[in-house]
């Protein structure tokens, strides 16, 4: 198993750390509920060095990008980042990922169970381009730091005013004396920044300790992957290998806002148009549990009147509704708002509405 610059940080810290996309990650310090609970009410930072970091290159980086990726790269400016997909021929997904526009080239930051195979996937695409595909996530640390007191917590590190900077863009800056990217997304609901920078595990230590330090007054906490998941759920933000994969194409899965059929041929748009055009037959949607305290798991039945119409893709507890929680995909007309639907939870049909 691979380690981060901070693997040692988290055996100190008396984590559980488990095997994830080939590394040793931290699924948990305290505990999934308070962890979630930290970064909705204050904030908590993620190692999240285990993504993937790849580099597009050369005069047609551009015309690249553009036919691997579902969203519209020519609309993006320097400093901007675009949440986007990739697809097979068949308008599967091969992953999520994110786009960011550098000076000269472009960063696409994809899923660590993903890495090799996109990295191949994207070599394989290059055709007569002339572009340069470079795999650089063993060069990067990455710490995402959460929470509604994200940037109070951050600004007292840089002297970058991190309150002008709009969702979905980045910086290139000095935090905590290192030279990193810093950019404002996130995959928990709240406000958020992530932070790219050399992976030597004395620079690891050095910004930790110091975004630790700063969050102090905040009861800043370290936050693992279980929180991670139940956080994401709560937004409805998907999860590759459990929402999306390979036999789920991106306008069933409700990314049809990131994919631009009127941008120009892209990987899978011909096949995309054609479902568009033939309206969906199932949709994935989040769905909530409000009689009883059962919670739907990944892979339980998903009923209407007792008949199975799908399974569920992700499902938790809910840290701050306490209801069960899910989501999965159903045929179309099941799919409104309100909609009842059931969850078979140990042998009962337990009712849920989308």
């Amino acid at each position: 198993m691979k380690q981060t610059a901070f693997t040692q940080i988290h055996r100190q810290l008396g984590a559980k750390l488990i095997e994830f996309g080939g590394f040793e990650m931290p699924v948990h310090y305290s505990g999934i509920i308070e962890e979630h609970k930290a970064v909705r009410s204050s904030v908590g930072v993620f190692d999240v060095s285990h993504m993937g970091e790849i580099f597009i290159k050369g005069k047609d980086a551009l015309a690249f990008v553009q036919r691997l990726t579902t969203n519209d790269a020519s609309k993006l400016s320097i400093g901007k980042i675009q949440y986007s997909a990739m697809c097979y021929p068949d308008g599967g997904i091969v992953d999520d990922l994110l786009v960011y526009r550098m000076e000269n080239y472009f960063m696409l930051v994809v899923n660590a169970s993903n890495l090799q195979k996109d990295f191949d996937w994207m070599k394989s695409n290059v055709g007569s381009l002339q572009v340069e595909v470079i795999n650089k996530s063993d060069e990067f640390s990455l710490l995402a730091v959460q929470g509604p007191q994200s940037l109070a917590t951050l600004q007292k590190l840089t002297d970058a005013n991190l309150s002008v900077m709009p969702y979905y863009t980045f910086i290139q800056t000095k935090l905590a004396g290192v030279d990193m990217i810093v950019s404002r997304t996130g995959y928990t609901g709240e406000i958020g920044f992530e932070m790219y920078f050399d992976s030597k595990q004395s620079l690891g230590e050095q910004v930790w300790s110091s975004v630790m330090e700063a969050g102090k007054e905040f009861n800043i906490k370290p936050i693992g992957l279980g929180a991670r998941d139940t956080l994401r759920l709560e937004m409805g933000f998907c999860l590759y290998g459990n929402d999306i994969d390979q036999t789920t194409n991106p306008l069933e899965a409700g990314l049809g806002w990131i994919t631009k059929l009127n941008k120009g041929e892209f990987i899978g748009s011909d096949v995309l148009q054609k479902i568009q055009q033939e309206k969906l037959k199932r949709k994935l949607v989040g769905f909530i549990v409000d009689e009883e305290k059962a919670f739907p798991r990944h892979g339980y039945e998903l009923r209407s009147n007792g008949a199975a119409i799908g399974t569920v893709t992700s499902g938790t507890l809910s840290p701050i509704l306490e209801k069960g929680i899910g989501m999965g995909y159903v045929p179309t007309n099941l799919s409104q708002p309100e909609t009842s639907i059931e969850v078979a939870i140990r042998n009962k049909n337990i009712k849920a509405r989308v």
